[in-house]
């Protein structure tokens, strides 16, 4: 039996993606989560085989969690569901250590294909990915022009995240138990190497180089 958790922000996603993955037979799903921390807590304390994450969520989004959850070295291998076929974010889900990229419009019986492999430690990557893996293999240098994001520490790309989902200063520091001040250091330092001059001006970053989704 495959043990599988399901980390998604949309409750009738995670329904629908529960009830495709019960009907194999060979898939438990052991638990639900709703954002990036959730997932990576759950990942900590139930250790599944395999832990399908949507990359876009709030708190911590797909890619975040996934670098966390590499730090724990944990055995459970991650299978991302993303909107988008970008060549950016297939390279830093492969770089996090991602065994799988299946694209939500191909959700279907492909899924539970995706989760037999990825639970064996194999690859899967929805056909339109694989079309863009010579450039994930051959990925381009850290601080390329096109993606100013990538000089980014992982907790900056969270507070970038959290900014950007509109949350305050305060709210940050309890959610990352740090300083209300430390926030406040972080953002100015953001902007700094991000070269904005207001708040503004990175959350229109955090979109455009899909650290949110459009829609927050």
């Amino acid at each position: 039996m495959i043990r599988v958790l399901i980390a998604e922000d949309h409750l009738l996603v995670r329904a629908g993606i529960r009830a495709l993955l019960e009907k194999a037979g060979d898939i438990n799903v052991l638990d639900e989560a709703s954002n990036g921390q959730e997932a990576v807590e759950m990942t900590r304390n139930l250790k599944p085989d395999v832990l399908i994450m949507d990359i876009m969520m709030p708190r911590m989004n797909g890619i975040q969690a996934a670098e966390n959850i590499r730090k724990m070295k944990l055995p459970t291998n991650i299978l991302l569901l993303s909107m988008y076929s970008d060549e950016g974010l297939v390279h830093q889900a492969l770089q996090c250590g991602v065994k799988g990229y299946v694209l939500k419009s191909s959700v279907s019986e492909e899924l539970i294909r995706a989760v037999h492999a990825v639970s064996n430690g194999q690859t899967y990557l929805s056909s339109p990915i694989s079309e863009i893996v010579e450039s994930v293999i051959h990925p381009y240098p850290a601080g390329k022009d096109g993606d100013p994001l990538s000089n980014l520490s992982p907790r900056e790309k969270q507070i970038l995240q959290l900014i950007a989902e509109e949350h305050t200063s305060g709210e940050i520091a309890k959610m990352l138990v740090i300083s209300e001040k430390t926030v406040e250091k972080h953002r100015a330092r953001l902007m700094e190497k991000l070269n904005v001059r207001n708040l503004a001006g990175l959350v229109r970053l955090a979109v455009k180089y899909r650290l949110v989704d459009r829609d927050t």
